[in-house]
């Protein structure tokens, strides 16, 4: 299963709950990791921003992403122009859809107000652990 996950759930991870659970699917080879450039500077950005750069598990992730685990990449995304209130999130969906990928995972209330796009679902960590469950 490809996923887009968006920069809230990918920083909340490190503070474990659902959104940790998510990245550790991730890093069990359960779930494909979806990027693009932009999503991809992005979290790098914040998680420096809020001060994990020291982070051993940065390093981790860092090391994961330039070894290419678990991961698609994307170069060249469509425009897509959907969220309103938040344009910035449109790289989620347009990663999305440029890598066929079968969910969004995000805790922004204007991109999961969406709901899905070209059968792409938009889910929050609760609905997109409860549906993985249902199809294990």
């Amino acid at each position: 299963m490809k996923v887009v996950i968006d920069t809230n759930i990918f920083v909340s991870s490190f503070f474990g709950g659902n959104p940790g659970k998510i990245i550790d699917l991730w890093r069990k080879e359960k779930i494909t990791l979806c990027l693009s450039k932009d999503i991809l500077d992005e979290y790098i950005e914040v998680l420096r921003r809020i001060g994990l750069e020291d982070e051993d598990e940065l390093e981790e992730l860092l090391s994961l992403f330039s070894k290419g685990f678990n991961i698609v990449f994307t170069t060249k995304t469509p425009k897509i122009t959907l969220v309103e209130k938040d344009p910035d999130d449109d790289k989620f969906i347009e990663c999305a859809v440029a890598l066929r990928a079968d969910a969004i995972i995000t805790g922004d209330k204007a991109l999961e107000a969406i709901k899905s796009y070209m059968k792409i679902k938009i889910l929050t960590p609760v609905q997109f652990l409860k549906d993985l469950a249902e199809d294990l």
